[in-house]
């Protein structure tokens, strides 16, 4: 029998999967960790601990409970976060934490400065996006500036895919699509990296090889068969972002198929027929030669529930608080008895990219319960998200399909409310496994045991989410709008504190 092996590290989590040809998967394994919040606006990953060591943990755990032989895995596929700045030294070892993607907001100042600089409209033509919280790019020069000890040091800046394939294969590479998160380091036209927009970034020879998701990287070393269990020389794919494998999960393929991820944050990824390239939103060559994807995310989203769980419900037990929280929120009308959020509670990427955006619950009085609260909290993330396809739409981009997949997916309330605030009808996948289903495919995919339409068989749509139309969401979505339009030189001005 062959096996594919797919693992995907989180923001709180990494899973893994290992799956059949025909797409049946045999066990699944699963280690936490947490988010570093080290300052106001930061947010990081130890890398040895949170990427390696759960890739390698999760790694023993399936093939032991599985019992299947390693030499029966014909390849691997793994994806992370992204995009992150991780610089790394000669020998491949960290020089400092894992920089996560655009919920970390600390080169903001670098961002302006080389907006300003560059001009926003070159480094749109020529990187497919606006300099935002979401760019590598400003992060390596703040990295240069602020840590120069540790920049002195620096053989490479890595991603969390491409430290993992390097642990796994000893080779240094990255996909286009998350090497088009290094703006203003990458070209989306000439698909290479560039130090013509800003020469004082970063040396290109200390940026990853680039190559396409589907390709073999490279094979299984010794070291990494030892701390894996995997079969020396077992071909290991380029991997990619975990959004872009779990769109690949659920058959994001062909142009206007669009993926609304429920996860530690909600991210988008529509299948594009052309570039198409707004400041609001973000581009990158999809993950194979010649197509295109556009991305959004709100920066709070699961990590918000996590939060109101942890400070907010502290009675619950652990492992039942969301279903418990579930069922409050539902003895709760649509709009939570007048109560609105604004869910800004990390600022906000999409379409706004403002690091000041201040999460906020307007309506609050002595009528108000927990559950009406975590209602108000789940309707404006899908707010948040609705402001995001208002902005397809205006680019002529709605979706003709809408896929939906994660873990939020099993909370029937956000999944509703999703579908009623944006007027999108979501379709529900058999497998809500997520980007290590995926990166199983994607794996299966690169040594030819599948091909790309196989995914609807591997997993078959099973259920649509049918948007109502209810009067209360609409006028709640333009108060939701105007309020934070009310608000933000406010939240400005707190942040700059």
């Amino acid at each position: 029998m062959a096996y594919t092996l797919g693992i995907d590290i989180g923001t709180y989590e990494t899973k893994g999967v290992l799956v059949d040809a025909d797409g049946v998967i045999h066990t699944q394994a699963m280690r936490a960790h947490k988010m570093l919040v080290p300052e106001p606006g930061w947010a990081e990953h130890r890398p040895e601990e949170d990427w390696w060591g759960d890739f390698a943990n999760v790694s023993q755990t399936l093939l032991r409970n599985s019992g299947i032989d390693a030499r029966e895995i014909k390849a691997v596929a793994c994806s992370a976060i992204g995009p992150c700045m991780l610089p790394v030294d000669e020998g491949g070892s960290p020089l400092m934490n894992g920089v996560l993607y655009g919920v970390d907001g600390r080169a903001e100042a670098e961002v302006r400065e080389l907006t300003e600089r560059i001009g926003e409209n070159t480094i749109i033509a020529r990187c497919g996006n606006a300099l935002t919280s979401q760019s590598v790019g400003p992060k390596i020069l703040w990295l240069r500036r602020k840590r120069p000890e540790i920049f002195a040091q620096t053989a490479h800046i890595l991603t969390s895919t491409s430290f993992l394939v390097q642990r796994l294969t000893g080779e240094v590479v990255i996909d286009h699509y998350t090497a088009a998160n290094f703006s203003p380091l990458y070209d989306v036209v000439k698909q290479d990296w560039v130090d013509d927009l800003a020469d004082d970034i970063i040396a290109l020879d200390k940026l990853p090889r680039l190559a396409w998701s589907n390709e073999i990287a490279g094979h299984i070393t010794r070291s990494a068969a030892e701390q894996t269990g995997l079969a020396e020389g077992t071909p290991v794919t380029t991997g990619t972002i975990d959004a872009a494998a779990e769109a690949l999960s659920v058959g994001v393929d062909q142009p206007g198929d669009m993926m609304m991820m429920y996860g530690s944050t909600i991210f988008i990824i529509l299948r594009a027929a052309t570039q198409v390239s707004d400041p609001r939103i973000w581009y990158a060559p999809w993950l194979f030669a010649g197509e295109h994807a556009s991305m959004a995310g709100l920066a709070t989203s699961g990590t918000l529930t996590h939060w109101f769980r942890d400070q907010i419900a502290r009675d619950l037990p652990v492992d039942e608080a969301f279903a418990n929280l579930a069922q409050e929120a539902a003895t709760s009308p649509p709009g939570a008895k007048g109560l609105l959020v604004l869910p800004y509670f990390s600022g906000e990427r999409t379409p706004i990219h403002d690091v000041h955006a201040k999460g906020t619950v307007f309506g609050l009085n002595l009528t108000h319960t927990r559950g009406d609260i975590y209602r108000a909290l789940i309707e404006g993330i899908a707010h948040g998200t609705r402001h995001v396809t208002d902005t397809f739409a205006e680019l002529g981009q709605s979706p003709k399909r809408l896929l939906a997949v994660g873990g939020g997916t099993k909370n029937a309330l956000w999944l509703q409310a999703t579908s009623d605030i944006t007027g999108i009808d979501q379709v529900v996948c058999e497998k809500s496994t997520g980007a290590s289903y995926g990166d199983a495919f994607l794996a299966a995919l690169a040594v030819g045991l599948v091909k790309r339409p196989d995914i609807a068989v591997w997993n078959p749509p099973v259920k649509v989410i049918k948007a109502q139309p209810i009067a209360t969401y609409e006028k709640a979505y333009g108060l939701f709008r105007r309020l934070y339009e009310q608000t933000k030189d406010i939240a400005a001005e707190l942040g700059a504190r």
